[in-house]
């Protein structure tokens, strides 16, 4: 497994020292803050692979941490650790730009294996795909899912962990109609399951960056009153 430089930012200091001993165990680099003003400036100063992002912090709260990282294009992936497990506060966190929802209290073998599963996705390897070099190209587009991007007419955008999921599962299920349900369960898991308005918030996300006319897709289809059918070739 790749090691990662990963930031918490987590105000409660003794499950922030716990974390990061456990993380430093497995290989990984860690850096620390305890509010939300240092974590943001640590953030984009250190450009780290993975934050662990407590919501309910002082001086600045977690969500508007996430959206400044995001405004300000920074791609690491975010692991949200929060007492608030609210379908609100859930999909509050993915529209924000987090890549992942886990609710205190939780196991540290369980956010030790979301750590593995980034770990993992940083190496490049898209199981189950035929990607030369990691790479898929749509049309115009060509997306890097070991830089976590797309790349399109020169311009490159960032993708999160949840995009490159949810378009590695379409491309694995290619010309099937895939119901709402289904993707969640299989791409969300059943322990995240927020609603199916998570789905299509996601897909129309995709569409912005992968599609050339989002608002007549060619790759990410809609079929109606089921869910979404892929096409790497392209239709319409």
């Amino acid at each position: 497994m790749t090691p990662l430089r990963i930031l918490i930012v987590e105000d409660e200091e003794p499950l922030r020292l716990a974390l990061a001993d456990a993380l430093r165990a497995e290989g990984h680099v860690v850096l620390e803050a305890g509010d939300g003003d240092a974590g943001l400036a640590l953030a984009l100063r250190e450009a780290p692979d993975l934050v662990l992002l407590d919501l309910m912090l002082p001086r600045r709260d977690g969500f508007s941490v996430l959206r400044a990282l995001r405004q300000d294009r920074l791609d690491a992936a975010v692991i949200i650790l929060s007492a608030r497990g609210e379908e609100w506060d859930r999909v509050q966190g993915f529209e924000y730009g987090a890549d992942d929802y886990v609710v205190k209290p939780f196991s540290l073998r369980e956010l030790l294996l979301r750590v593995a599963a980034v770990a993992a996705r940083k190496e490049g390897g898209v199981p189950g795909l035929d990607l030369a070099g990691g790479r898929v190209r749509l049309g115009d587009a060509v997306v890097d899912f070991a830089a976590y991007s797309v790349e399109r007419g020169g311009k490159r955008e960032g993708l999160s962990r949840r995009e490159l999921e949810l378009l590695k599962y379409l491309l694995a299920n290619e010309g099937c109609a895939v119901d709402r349900n289904t993707l969640l369960n299989d791409v969300w898991g059943g322990e995240e399951y927020p609603t199916t308005r998570t789905v299509d918030m996601h897909v129309l996300k995709l569409r912005r960056k992968i599609e050339a006319d989002p608002e007549r897709p060619r790759h990410i289809l809609t079929v109606h009153g089921v869910g979404y059918r892929f096409s790497r070739k392209g239709e319409g």
